[in-house]
């Protein structure tokens, strides 16, 4: 289980709503390392906070960066302001809470997130308990524009298949069974206290691009590893990088999917010749 989620989880169980609006605040700056909230579009915050945090370094900075993780995911455009909201409120003349239906929103969105690292949504961030008037509290935006509902998202799934030193035939027939194949090179480098962290190195190259997007998918994939890190432990040693065919779906739905996963070595011959050989061969379906 990610260290992550299991220390900001027990940071929500404290009974931090009970949070008393009459009670004595300060406002401080955001200090530079809460780099969670460092930009969110102000510079004091209250405390205490919503999640009834009194000191600034022992309490809130170290619960802040306890998020960093499910923020990175991108599981929701408005994640941040809403999280941010709680710690590190803005400091106007009256105490601004989100709304019940950014609440909402943010949970219905990073929610499976969580449970895909096998946890509910914290019971202290319930949406029942903020406020539903959505002139007294911060509400969702509207985006003006559609067209991110068009990209695919990646999904919280089982494991893909990784097969070491495949025939060529398996891998052609995999570029051909599938709406897409990529190459990508997979970072997996290990943070201060332990903590996994894993990235996309380089660019992404299409063998075959079907319905992914050129600008959109390496990070696409960087969500995948982070919203997947059963997974992604999996792929990659500490502090080791791999060079990878992937090859998935994207569903329905809109998620993407990872299928079948090829480790490209150096010295694996068989690879390169199913990649060249795709450039001149196409599936009866295309």
């Amino acid at each position: 289980m990610s260290v992550f989620f299991t220390v900001a989880l027990l940071a929500m169980a404290l009974p931090s709503m009970a949070f008393d609006m009459s009670q004595s605040t300060r406002c401080v700056t955001i200090p530079n390392q809460m780099k969670v909230c460092k930009d969110v579009g102000y510079s004091e915050m209250r405390l205490p906070n919503f999640l009834g945090h009194t000191n600034l370094e022992a309490e809130v900075v170290p619960r802040s960066e306890d998020w960093r993780p499910l923020l990175q995911t991108g599981c929701h455009p408005q994640a941040q302001v809403f999280l941010c909201s709680l710690i590190a409120p803005v400091c106007l003349d009256t105490f601004i809470r989100p709304c019940r239906s950014l609440c909402v929103a943010v949970r219905d969105s990073c929610a499976p997130v969580l449970a895909c690292q096998g946890q509910p949504w914290p019971e202290a961030l319930d949406c029942d308990r903020f406020p539903a008037q959505e002139d007294m509290c911060l509400s969702p935006y509207s985006k003006s524009s559609h067209s991110a509902k068009d990209l695919p998202k990646p999904a919280c799934q089982n494991c893909p298949s990784v097969e070491e030193s495949p025939a060529m035939k398996t891998v052609l027939d995999a570029f051909c069974l599938h709406d897409f194949a990529v190459t990508a090179k997979i970072h997996r480098r290990r943070l201060p206290l332990g903590e996994p962290e894993f990235e996309v190195e380089g660019r992404v190259e299409f063998i075959r691009q079907g319905p992914l997007l050129p600008y959109d998918t390496r990070h696409l994939l960087q969500q995948w590893l982070l919203i997947n890190l059963q997974c992604a432990n999996i792929l990659v040693r500490p502090g080791r990088s791999q060079f990878y065919v992937l090859t998935g779906f994207v569903q329905n739905d809109g998620t993407l999917a990872l299928t079948r996963l090829f480790p490209w070595h150096k010295k694996d011959i068989n690879m390169a010749v199913a990649t060249r050989k795709w450039k001149h061969h196409r599936c009866l379906m295309d």
